[in-house]
């Protein structure tokens, strides 16, 4: 069981294994485990999306949902739909299998709250075999009014609404049309609709302690700066989170976005946007724009481990491998925060340095310790004298396949490291240690197996100290 732990965790102070002073006890229990609500939570504990919902009421221009498609990773993309006792047979079996798991979502492929005949009876199958499992639906939030006193007396504590504007004149350029009351409704009249229903929604969960997080699309030249005003308004209604997301618009997708063009922020772009909302709604930096049939931890998507083909016909929860992890990390939890705290600490002896961005390859657990050439992302932190903080990820492909790395895909990773610093893994060979050099990116191992703020702390003290020598020399 420890080796499933090893792997990355973060520095959020909300999953952190104390419960933040500021935060009250009843919202603390919501979201320690939730691994989309806490930032720390998303290195130990996996979520599960079950593909349940394909109606959906509106379309949008970066929306095209797509089946059988088992090699994407984008919101609304599926192998295959379930029905809801499908579904139920689905989740037992994943709980057995993957101890990580604390979260069942439905996020369509469509929406759940428009099929939420499919949505209810699903939830209601599986409660009932685990009664444990966090419920999470997301939303565009058009139906959402009409269901929140259910989601209420459903226990389901957390609950996703894309919102990419407050204003109907922006949403003209995002929502092509809507199906409301019967009527497809289109232009400023739809986007009317659509907002009045979205801040109708999110107030009602508000009011009955329901968790939100504010899913938003960063558009460039549509949203962006209107971005701005939406966390603005959000925070106000009562989110808890704002989740900003960078727009997909690969042509071969078929979207609306992707056919003409439009293009989406790059990481500088995104991350910039992100550090001028600092101050309004909690941001949500490590979302990975899960597929309506995720499974696992955020990141990594075992969903082809448990397709229908795969699944025994009869199957009962056995909960003992889910209880005996949540005792194990609890314990890890608490390793890991005092670590977390030395390092902050560490960093005041630390004389007039320069902030910078590191990467770092995971395979969760709050460590470093994946082989630089099996990382399909690396976590991205800011350190400084004033502290360590994640910031996000950027995705690339595999570098080492069947134990060869190829060039072309290097450059690849290069690009997408982008204003980092230095890369931290738990083994790198000569060669791209050589090429991320010549780009200005220092990579090294030495810090393999440690905890990542405290890797990323040891590396700036060792980084500044030859700086001041050189200085002092």
């Amino acid at each position: 069981m420890r080796e499933a732990l090893s792997g990355g965790c973060s520095s959020s102070q909300c999953g952190s294994s104390d419960k933040p002073d500021s935060m009250p006890e009843e919202i603390w229990a919501k979201i320690k485990d939730h691994p989309c609500y806490s930032e720390e939570a998303h290195h130990y504990f996996a979520r599960m999306h079950v593909a349940v919902a394909p109606a959906c009421n509106i379309q949008c221009n970066y929306c095209n949902r797509k089946y059988d498609c088992a090699n994407e990773s984008r919101p609304g993309v599926v192998s295959e739909k379930l029905t809801p006792d499908q579904a139920q047979r689905k989740v037992i079996t994943v709980a057995n299998e993957v101890p990580q798991l604390s979260v069942l979502g439905i996020a369509g492929p469509g929406d759940a709250c428009y099929d939420w005949k499919k949505t209810r009876e699903t939830f209601g199958l599986i409660s009932a075999d685990i009664p444990d499992i966090k419920l999470c639906l997301s939303t565009n939030g058009l139906a959402l009014p009409d269901h929140v006193d259910e989601i209420a007396s459903m226990n389901i504590d957390h609950v996703t609404i894309t919102i990419n504007m407050v204003d109907p004149e922006i949403g003209v350029q995002i929502y092509p049309w809507i199906f409301y009351k019967n009527r497809r409704w289109t232009g400023l009249d739809a986007s009317k609709i659509l907002h009045e229903r979205q801040m109708l929604g999110l107030e009602m969960l508000t009011e009955r302690g329901i968790l939100t997080k504010i899913n938003s699309v960063m558009i460039p030249g549509v949203n962006d700066t209107h971005l701005l005003e939406v966390n603005r308004v959000v925070k106000e209604k009562g989110a808890f989170l704002h989740n900003i997301m960078p727009l997909i618009s690969d042509p071969a997708h078929g979207t609306h976005y992707g056919l003409t063009g439009q293009r989406g922020p790059t990481p500088a772009e995104l991350k910039a946007l992100q550090d001028q909302l600092e101050g309004g709604a909690k941001l949500m930096r490590h979302c990975r724009q899960c597929r309506a049939d995720a499974v696992g931890l955020l990141g990594e998507d075992r969903g082809q481990e448990f397709t229908l083909d795969q699944l025994a016909e009869n199957v009962a929860y056995d909960p003992s491998r889910r209880v005996n992890y949540q005792t194990l990390v609890a314990e890890m939890r608490g390793e890991h925060e005092a670590a977390k705290r030395a390092a902050s600490e560490s960093l005041v002896d630390v004389q007039q340095a320069p902030s910078a961005l590191v990467a770092i390859a995971t395979k969760g657990g709050g460590r470093i310790n994946q082989h630089f050439g099996h990382a399909t992302e690396f976590q991205i932190y800011e350190i400084s004298t004033h502290g360590i903080k994640f910031v996000g990820h950027r995705k690339t492909e595999q570098y080492c396949k069947g134990g060869w790395g190829e060039d072309a895909t290097l450059d690849g990773v290069i690009a997408a490291l982008e204003g980092v610093s230095a890369v931290l893994c738990g083994k790198i060979g000569d060669c791209p240690k050589e090429s991320l050099a010549a780009a200005g990116i220092v990579a090294t191992d030495d810090y393999a197996l440690e905890w990542i703020e405290e890797g990323i702390g040891h590396w700036y003290e060792q980084v500044n100290g030859q700086q001041e020598q050189r200085q002092s020399a």
